[in-house]
């Protein structure tokens, strides 16, 4: 019984931190106060352990939302716990968060940030199984175009044959049938 909790637990850890992901100036990224709520620190906390070790952090690990990023994101996340903040809330990609496991030390957040690295792959898996799908739709709309075209011209000619043949009926019977009186 105890394993299933275990398991289940497992399954809601893995929903939050998938669901925690974002995409930011074409990046995934995390939240800090998404990762300190997972990592079991105050995000104050995970702050001022990055701000100790700044240089282990360049822009391509972490940067900090502007006042109209966070209110975009804050706009498209329905939860109604998140309180003001005072600052912009920095976001980590993935090598940022790789990064906070050696920074943070503690054994929980070492065993989560494995749990968030394989959230960030999975999430990836999703992105490119669409980008797959996608290309396959634009191949069946390619083929299915030149398809039509094919046939709309089949019925061009089908009605231009239609049209001819009804264009001489209708001259055929303009003429008058019987005699001609001839003045």
């Amino acid at each position: 019984m105890k394993e299933k909790k275990s398991k289940d637990n497992t399954v809601i850890q893995t929903l939050t931190i998938d669901n925690a992901i974002y995409i930011i100036r074409n990046q995934k990224v995390m939240l800090d106060e998404d990762l300190a709520n997972i990592y079991g620190v105050e995000t104050r906390v995970l702050n001022q352990a990055i701000r100790r070790n700044i240089e282990r952090f360049p822009e391509g690990f972490m940067f900090k939302l502007t006042v109209k990023e966070y209110s975009n994101l804050m706009s498209q996340i329905v939860t109604s716990n998140r309180g003001g903040r005072r600052k912009m809330p920095f976001v980590f990609t993935e090598h940022g968060t790789v990064m906070l496991a050696s920074v943070l030390r503690s054994k929980r957040a070492i065993e989560m940030n494995i749990e968030v690295i394989k959230a960030f792959v999975r999430i990836q898996n999703i992105l490119t199984s669409n980008k797959d799908i996608l290309n396959q739709l634009a191949e069946i709309r390619s083929f299915m175009l030149k398809k039509s075209n094919n046939t709309d011209s089949e019925f061009k000619k089908v009605w231009k044959a239609i049209e001819d043949l009804s264009k001489s009926a209708e001259a055929e019977s303009s003429e008058l049938i019987g005699f001609k009186v001839e003045d």
